[in-house]
């Protein structure tokens, strides 16, 4: 049966049996694995303290991102709290954590650190739950924690004004909800069976397969990412992350979005959608070394301005230079430095007058009010 036959590829009559040329993804599966190989080896020669830091950095890069895909900000250092609090891990001073962050934070960890344990109907539930732990999306009461049951029509991506028909596209349209229960049984069964697929294929197909199925009123791009990343943890062999893939899909968000569309109005051949995720797994992983080099930073600098014999640091300036080396955009001012270390302006030109004696900090160019602040890295 041609596409022609059809609209979308659950219609097609072979639904689910997904085709792809396994030689044509010799190279990039290769290619994957190499580049995690070399991640893991250098990740391995850094001792367990760093390890966890790493960790740290792509956890919360994960769930930030994944959220960002979906057109939600989350405050990146409430995120890093809770996830610091939950791996205790230690930073400081945590940030206030509201239950919306902490359950991103719990669905996230929850599929990357137990993937070992199965994936059921009532832990997907838990992760929805999670999501929406007031039982609304925005201004919209959904159910929540429970399979959609498309009330209020068929479930569709959309995009165009809201309100205004002729003007909206419809990228895609979701099974119906009757055929809900059994197309997530068999899913289910796939996902916690044992297949011919290669570990990696899996995690690229258990993605396409449940963002096709979009089982949930929302949050289905959210849930089938998390579900992608408990495969890729099963392929791993690692309760630990220290890559995000959906950092590199909100990279390429709209590539993202056109190759599910495509693909989803494609056949069941998914060759092509296999060889977009495999490539930009690699890019994921090839940036987790960048992360790594950042975390080693942090490293190398506190151990050069905290060392023993030092005069002490402040929990003011602890905080705000663990901000600087966490990636803060733009460029450090005074009024910047209170309004991070919460204090008044005369407190923040103290701390940075003392950090300038040291040499902690450099100015930068322009004086005056626009007079900036710069880590001293020199020492590398």
């Amino acid at each position: 049966m041609s596409s022609g036959d059809y609209t979308y590829i659950w219609q097609h009559p072979d639904w689910p049996q997904w085709r792809y040329d396994l030689a044509a993804l010799a190279q990039p599966l290769a290619d994957v694995s190499r580049a995690q190989g070399l991640l893991l080896g250098r990740l391995t020669d850094v001792g367990m303290a760093l390890r966890d830091q790493a960790s740290l950095s792509a956890l919360t890069e994960d769930v930030l991102k994944t959220s960002e895909i979906e057109g939600e900000q989350l405050n990146a250092q409430s995120v890093r709290s809770s996830i610091a609090r939950r791996l205790g891990v230690d930073i400081g001073a945590l940030a206030p954590v509201d239950r919306h962050v902490d359950g991103v934070v719990d669905m996230v960890l929850d599929a990357t650190a137990q993937s070992h344990a199965p994936l059921t109907a009532q832990r997907l539930f838990g992760w929805h739950a999670a999501l929406f732990p007031i039982g609304y999306s925005g201004l919209s009461p959904i159910s929540v924690g429970a399979w959609r049951d498309d009330a209020s029509g068929p479930m569709q991506v959309v995009s165009g004004p809201m309100g205004n028909p002729d003007r909206q596209r419809v990228h895609f349209q979701a099974p119906a909800a009757a055929s809900l229960p059994l197309e997530m049984e068999r899913f289910l069964a796939w996902a916690n069976g044992t297949t011919a697929e290669p570990p990696l294929i899996k995690a690229a197909l258990a993605h396409l397969w449940l963002v096709t199925l979009h089982p949930f009123d929302d949050g289905n791009g959210r849930v089938a990412r998390a579900v992608g990343d408990l495969m890729l943890a099963r392929a791993d062999g690692s309760p630990q992350r220290f890559y995000s893939l959906s950092a590199q899909i909100q990279r390429e968000r709209k590539a993202y979005y056109e190759v599910l569309e495509r693909t989803q109005k494609g056949t069941l051949d998914v060759t092509a959608w296999l060889a977009w995720f495999l490539s930009t797994l690699h890019q994921a992983v090839n940036q987790a070394q960048l992360t790594l080099d950042a975390v080693l930073v942090k490293a190398r600098f506190w151990q050069h301005w905290a060392a023993p014999g030092s005069a002490p640091l402040n929990e003011r300036q602890v905080k705000v230079l663990n901000r600087l080396l966490d990636g803060f955009e733009g460029k450090l001012t005074n009024s910047k430095w209170a309004a991070l270390a919460k204090c008044s302006p005369d407190t923040a030109l103290r701390d940075i007058s003392d950090l300038l004696a040291r040499g902690v900090l450099l100015k930068t160019e322009g004086g005056g009010r626009s007079t900036g602040y710069a880590l001293n890295t020199r020492f590398q």
